[in-house]
């Protein structure tokens, strides 16, 4: 993605779709200038449905096994508004210092728990789960908003 620095720069998150992508969904990710879908897709027609919205990053989750999926990377690493963003499914699995290795955002999915966190200057963001319900979890989507280098994190739970 090429880095845009004079303006505000929208991204819409989300993660943990499994198949489903739900209309409620669709609609707040609209107006986003770039979506970035932090695994467990669980079908190609997600991706090709989010792109009609606008152009997507993906990176593959533990659930995405079909050929398909063999071209999406395990790992990614997105510029948006001079911010450096890595992306990878399950946080348990970071293998690098997103500090040292000058991430300011690190966002995964994989748990269904939304979060927002900031640590070490690093915020790790979690839109939680978009797809079908888990247990007593909400539902939701993700937005991050970046302007002159600040990154600003919202959760969005859908009501379904």
């Amino acid at each position: 993605m090429a880095d845009v620095t004079e303006k505000t720069v929208t991204l819409g998150v989300i993660s943990d779709t499994h198949g489903l992508l739900r209309p409620e969904a669709v609609n707040v990710l609209r107006g986003s200038d770039r979506i970035l879908h932090a695994g467990d897709i669980g079908a190609p027609e997600i991706i090709e449905a989010l792109a009609q919205i606008a152009p997507v990053t993906a990176i593959r989750g533990n659930v995405d096994t079909g050929s398909w999926a063999r071209a999406l990377p395990e790992t990614e690493v997105v510029e948006a508004g001079n911010v450096t963003i890595y992306m990878l499914h399950d946080l348990g699995q970071l293998g690098l210092n997103p500090e040292a290795a000058g991430f300011r955002v690190v966002i995964y999915g994989h748990s269904h728990h939304p979060n927002i966190e900031e640590k070490n200057g690093v915020l790790y963001f979690n839109p939680g789960s978009a797809g079908p319900r888990r247990f007593n979890l909400p539902v939701s989507v993700g937005k991050l908003t970046i302007e002159t280098g600040t990154v600003r994190a919202e959760l969005v739970e859908l009501k379904v």
